[in-house]
């Protein structure tokens, strides 16, 4: 049995083994925790993570998909949930447990994955895999850099992060139209990052939303108007040139800042 590749679900199916073997083992250091594999296909990720003693669950929303793991992987029966990743609530796979996640990641969703990782953060200890090239390097990205996003603050926050290497076209079926990369976030020691989590990441969103405007520009509408505030050196810089803690100390100016609710 074979699954036939569905763009809908941006599926690419790695064929070279050892590709499949280097990115199982970026979770080495984590096989005493449970692990979760989003998008497993037809298994070529899976075989290693089992090899290798892993605690695994795999999420796969084909229905195909699923049919090829429960005929070709017994050791999974009652491990398989034949589900949307992005609409499972994982406390009801681990509880309050740690756990890991590893995939080859749907192009289409794999930004949508990781915002999905950044509310898990208090359990996802580490999270590694593949996805498009550009997608990775934007969330290893650093200040400075063009790349350097949403995403790359967000989770720089939560997460150490590495770039680990590079995957060419030609070692998936179908082939995609863009390379790979494989990264890993490990969960740093920050449980507090001093400052409105929700209201950092409003500023952080409103600022790349307009990414080519000064945080003047972009962010007044989150300051009163003709706010003295706005005239301080930082509301002079684009946001790709703050680092998170600077992010940080942005949201904290923001939120002594800002205009006072309206009365009831």
């Amino acid at each position: 049995m074979q699954v036939r590749a569905k763009k809908s679900l941006g599926q690419h199916f790695l064929t070279d083994l050892s590709i499949a073997e280097r990115i199982a083992a970026t979770l080495d250091d984590f096989r005493q925790q449970p692990t979760l594999e989003v998008g497993p296909g037809m298994g070529v990720l899976t075989e290693f993570l089992l090899e290798k003693g892993h605690d695994l669950t795999v999420v796969e929303l084909d229905q195909e998909s699923v049919r090829y793991l429960q005929l070709n992987f017994p050791q999974l029966a009652g491990r398989i949930v034949a589900e949307d990743f992005l609409k499972l609530d994982l406390h009801k796979v681990y509880g309050d447990r740690p756990f890991s996640i590893i995939g080859n990641y749907p192009y289409n969703i794999s930004s949508q994955i990781f915002f999905k990782v950044l509310d898990y953060k208090d359990q996802v200890t580490c999270c590694s895999g593949m996805l498009q090239r550009e997608v990775a390097q934007r969330i290893a990205a650093g200040p400075g850099s063009k790349t350097y996003g949403i995403l790359s603050v967000l989770l720089q926050a939560w997460y150490d992060i590495e770039y680990l290497f590079t995957v060419d076209e030609h070692v998936f079926n179908p082939p995609p139209k863009v390379k790979s990369g494989v990264i890993r976030l490990v969960r740093n020691g920050v449980t507090d990052l001093g400052c409105d989590e929700r209201l950092m990441k409003t500023v952080v969103k409103t600022s790349f939303g307009q990414r080519r405007k000064t945080l003047r520009n972009s962010l007044r509408g989150l300051l009163p108007k003709d706010s003295p505030v706005l005239e301080r050196d930082v509301f002079r810089q684009r946001p790709e040139q703050l680092s998170v803690s600077e992010f940080i100390d942005l949201t904290n100016l923001i939120a002594d800042n800002k205009a006072p609710l309206s009365p009831p």
